[in-house]
C-alpha cells in the first residue's frame, strides 16, 4: 500500500474535525462592590467599558453591587462576597490592622481628588485667608477635613481658627456656597467641577501639593483573587484601559455611554452634562496620555506618602505594609495593545 493512500484517512478525519464549529467561549463572570451610586464620577470608568462593548470583548461578564458606603463594599469583598472592591485607597489602609486585606490593582485616577475650592469671586486668594471662616464639607468628620487641615497647617492656620460646616451635596451645598453660609468647601473635586458644568459657577482650587500627584481611588481585590482569577482581572484591567482612552478622545460618546449604562432618566441634559463634565475634569481620570502604557498603574512610592500620610492622624496605618497596597502585575498586559490604531477606532465611534 502506498503511503499516500495510508495516511488518507487521516487527512479525512483531520478535514471532518475542521469542519464541526467550536464551541463558544464561556464568559468569565467578575462582580465588582462598590460603595457609591452608578452616576458615581469613577464609575463612568466601567460603565463605558460595558457599554462599548470592551468586557465582552476580553470574554468578561461583569456585574456591578451598589452597597451604602466604601467601608462596607471593602468589607464585602474581603469577606469572599464579591471580587472586585471600587474603593478610595484610604479604608484599606486603615482596614489592614483590623483584618481587612485588600490589595489595590488598577489606579482610576492620576490624583488625590480631595481639595478646598472657592467661588470665583471670593476675596480669599491664599490659604491663610481663611482665617475665621466656615469651611463646608460633604457631612460631619468627612475625609475633607483631613485633607483641608494638612493645607491649613501648612499656612500657619492651628484648628481653632476656623470651622466646618456640613452642607450636604448638590442643590444644598450649592445654595451654601452662593450664599456665603461658607466661604469655601472641602470636597471632592469631581463634585465641584459638576456644579461648574450644571449650576454654572466658577471655582478657584487649592490643592493638597503633599497628595497631588497620587492616584488614590483604586480597584483592589483580596491576595487570593488576585491569585487565582489573575487572568480575568488582567482582562477586566484591558478593558478599563480601553474605557479610559474612549473617554479621552471621545467624550461625547463616553458621556452617552455612561448615561445609558448608568440608566439616568428623566434628565434631558444628562448626556450634555456628563460630556461637559468629562471634558473639564478629565484629568482626574486615568487615561490623560492616551498613548502612555502604563494607564492603571499605582506608584509604590505614592503609596507609601499617603499611607504615611494618613498615619500622622492614626498610627494604626503604619500597619499596612506597602507590598499590600501596591500590585502592578496587570498592568504590562493592559496597556498591550496597538494604541494608535485604538486611538483612530475611537474617535471614529459614534
Amino acid at each position: 500500500m502506498s503511503r499516500a493512500i495510508r495516511i488518507a484517512p487521516v487527512l479525512v478525519a483531520l478535514l471532518a474535525c475542521a469542519c464541526i464549529p467550536a464551541a463558544a467561549r464561556a464568559d468569565d463572570t467578575l462582580t465588582i462592590v462598590t460603595g457609591s451610586s452608578p452616576t458615581a464620577f469613577f464609575d463612568v470608568l466601567s460603565n463605558v467599558a460595558a457599554r462599548a462593548g470592551f468586557y465582552k470583548d476580553e470574554h468578561l461578564t461583569v456585574n456591578e453591587q451598589y452597597t451604602s458606603g466604601p467601608a462596607v463594599g471593602a468589607q464585602l469583598v474581603a469577606s469572599g462576597k464579591g471580587d472586585i472592591c471600587s474603593i478610595s485607597i484610604e479604608p484599606i489602609i486603615l482596614g489592614y490592622a483590623k483584618g481587612l486585606y485588600l490589595t489595590p490593582f488598577f489606579s482610576r485616577d492620576p490624583r488625590d481628588e480631595w481639595v478646598i475650592a472657592v467661588l470665583d469671586d471670593s476675596p480669599i486668594r491664599r490659604l491663610e485667608d481663611f482665617k475665621d471662616t466656615s469651611i463646608g464639607e460633604v457631612s460631619v468628620g468627612s475625609t475633607g477635613e483631613r485633607n483641608a487641615n494638612s493645607m491649613l497647617s501648612g499656612a500657619g492656620l492651628k484648628k481653632g481658627d476656623y470651622a466646618y460646616i456640613p452642607i450636604g451635596v448638590g442643590a444644598a451645598a450649592i445654595q451654601a456656597l452662593t450664599t456665603k453660609k461658607v466661604a469655601g468647601a472641602a470636597f471632592p473635586y469631581p463634585e465641584l467641577a459638576a456644579y461648574e458644568v450644571q449650576a454654572h459657577l466658577k471655582f478657584r482650587y487649592f490643592w493638597n501639593p503633599l497628595l497631588y500627584g497620587i492616584g488614590t481611588t483604586v480597584y483592589a481585590a483580596t491576595p487570593a483573587t488576585i491569585r487565582d482569577k489573575a487572568d480575568q482581572l488582567r482582562r477586566f484591567a484591558r478593558a478599563n484601559v480601553k474605557a479610559a482612552i474612549l473617554i479621552r478622545e471621545n467624550p461625547q460618546l463616553a458621556a452617552r455611554y455612561n448615561v445609558e449604562e448608568a440608566n439616568i432618566t428623566g434628565d434631558k441634559n444628562a448626556v450634555a452634562d456628563w460630556a461637559a463634565l468629562l471634558q473639564l475634569a478629565g484629568g482626574q481620570l486615568p487615561g490623560i496620555d492616551p498613548l502612555n502604557k502604563r494607564i492603571g498603574a499605582i506608584s509604590p512610592l505614592g503609596m507609601e506618602v499617603f499611607r504615611n500620610f494618613l498615619a500622622a492622624d492614626t498610627p494604626s496605618a503604619q500597619a499596612a505594609p506597602l507590598s499590600a497596597l501596591v500590585t502592578n502585575q496587570f498592568i504590562a498586559y493592559a496597556n498591550d495593545f496597538d494604541r494608535r490604531a485604538f486611538i483612530a477606532h475611537v474617535r471614529q465611534m459614534r
